[in-house]
């Protein structure tokens, strides 16, 4: 079960919290692999200083069971990078394709979104736009909507910063069972969390499309 994470320049760090519960999930399911896609393998300088080194670039990446679309402030130009567009949108059918955070807006620009429900981050500061407010302006096809993740069958959306990790751990339900995502959650110590965002913000499964 090969999980890739897909970075570029200016994601904001808190979002390799993906790869972290992934990680961490390894040791109750040791058949899950993590790579980290960009645009191509090497160094992405992710915001506010952090560098990471990418395994592959978008022309070898391996086949992935699922795809995790990170955020940051960097969305804004990687969504007009036409390499990065078509690498999302060739993606095979059977790849489950899931975003956090402002991931959204990649995969809007790609047409994933197109006629799917789907939800972005909410909260900003100063005189920042919520991106979840430009998802639904820009690509009114989309049906946006608050929520700690969205479930549209073969694309999940997640909200803000944090909620990566409820997005990520519902992708482990959905691909590996309950109970991995279940232990998941109490190994990293995250169960109250999942409860009170839950509460805060229902998790939407299987809208309708």
């Amino acid at each position: 079960m090969r999980f890739g994470i897909l970075l570029y320049d200016g994601v904001e760090p808190i979002d390799l919290a993906t790869y972290g519960v992934l990680s961490m999930a390894r040791r109750i399911a040791p058949q899950i692999e993590i790579c980290s896609i960009a645009r191509s393998a090497g160094p992405v300088a992710l915001s506010n200083g952090l560098t990471v080194l990418a395994d592959h670039g978008h022309a070898d990446a391996p086949p992935l069971d699922a795809l995790i679309v990170t955020g940051g402030p960097g969305w804004m130009a990687e969504r007009e990078h036409p390499g990065t567009r078509s690498f999302l949108a060739s993606l095979p059918a059977r790849t489950l394709v899931a975003s956090v955070c402002t991931g959204a807006m990649l995969l809007a620009s790609a047409g994933l979104l197109d006629g799917r429900a789907a939800t972005t981050k909410q909260q900003v500061t100063g005189g920042e736009v919520p991106p979840i407010d430009i998802l639904a302006r820009e690509h009114p096809s989309t049906q946006v909507s608050a929520a700690t993740w969205i479930d549209a069958g073969g694309v999940v959306t997640g909200g803000g910063v944090s909620l990566c990790i409820d997005t990520t751990l519902h992708l482990l339900d959905r691909l590996l069972g309950p109970t991995v995502a279940a232990e998941t959650a109490r190994i990293i110590e995250y169960g109250a969390a999942l409860e009170a965002n839950a509460r805060r913000l229902p998790p939407v499964t299987n809208p309708p499309r």
